[in-house]
């Protein structure tokens, strides 16, 4: 199996290697800048016998390398810097992500793509406009991230392992995410028992602002090793087809009341990509928040279009 990372950034480039060092797929890492996933590629290659996988991994700056690709993985793109939101990096990123996948569709037009460049929901809506793939084979990395931060601050707060922690974060890559506290539970215990509604409060906020804290304390980078950890464990469901059920960026045509829109929701992940989207029952409030997230998503989105008219 291949799976093919455009982005040797440092989110690209630690998911490529967690994918070889897994032994889930060879890798092709592409960047356009000379010589980055090149080198990136052979300094990994060079790290096999020693962390002990058999997985290949090239990189170059052409795209056609990646023919054959059972998964593409797109990380490129600006990343946030100190005070910027996901919107912010909308008009750079989107053209970027034009390109990539109009040079992806041509090269290995059978592959799944799975796209990981923010603003996530909004850049995933473009990567299915310009590709024309169905809505099971384009999807983003979102809730898969989104909910490993919430169990982790979960853990963290308890004392316990986040291992434990079964949480589930849902709606858009941004300020308006959903976690569902409601049914979030400590080794089949409810949080809601474990921790004072205030609190609680803190931490669903605290994981809707996960990314920017960490941008603000790396300055001059945002987050790689739980985003690569997230896109690393979807491609993995896919490739060996696994059937993960997960929180994923996928195009809702009535779920949820939703039609439309590109919305992190469970779904389960197999070798056709999307093979079942879930559909959670959710409390009055949950399903107003999600809405809210949903409409700020397509406002996103009409932004976009704006900008590329």
């Amino acid at each position: 199996m291949k799976v093919t990372v455009v982005g040797a950034g440092h989110v690209g480039a630690t998911t490529a290697q967690r994918i070889i060092e897994g032994s889930i797929a060879d890798v092709y890492l592409v960047d356009i800048v000379e010589g980055l996933a090149a080198g990136k590629a052979l300094d990994m290659a060079q790290a096999a016998p020693l962390a002990g996988h058999s997985s290949t991994i090239t990189g170059g700056t052409d795209y056609e390398p990646a023919e054959g690709s059972d998964v593409v993985v797109i990380t490129a793109g600006i990343a946030r810097k100190p005070g910027m939101s996901r919107d912010d990096l909308l008009a750079t990123n989107g053209k970027i992500i034009t390109g990539i996948v109009e040079e992806i569709t041509r090269v290995t037009p059978g592959a799944i793509i799975i796209m990981v460049t923010n603003p996530l929901d909004v850049t995933t809506h473009i990567a299915m406009q310009v590709s024309g793939l169905p809505r099971e084979r384009v999807m983003g990395m979102a809730g898969a991230l989104d909910t490993a931060r919430f169990r982790c601050f979960i853990g963290m707060e308890l004392g316990c392992s986040a291992v434990d922690v079964q949480a589930m974060v849902l709606g858009g890559h941004g300020d308006s995410m959903v976690p569902l506290a409601s049914s979030a539970t400590v080794g089949g215990v409810p949080i809601t028992q474990l921790i004072e509604p205030g609190r609680l409060e803190e931490i669903i906020q605290r994981t809707r602002d996960g990314g920017a804290e960490i941008v603000g304390l790396l300055k001059q980078a945002s987050a790689f090793y739980a985003p690569s950890a997230g896109v690393t464990e979807m491609v993995a469901s896919i490739i060996r087809n696994e059937g993960r059920v997960m929180p994923v960026s996928v195009l809702l045509k009535g779920e949820y009341g939703i039609s439309n829109c590109f919305l992190g929701v469970p779904v389960k992940l197999g070798a056709g990509g999307v093979e079942e989207i879930i559909e959670v029952a959710l409390s009055h409030e949950e399903m107003a928040a999600l809405q809210a997230s949903a409409g700020h998503v397509q406002e996103t989105v009409a932004a976009w279009e704006r900008l590329s008219a």
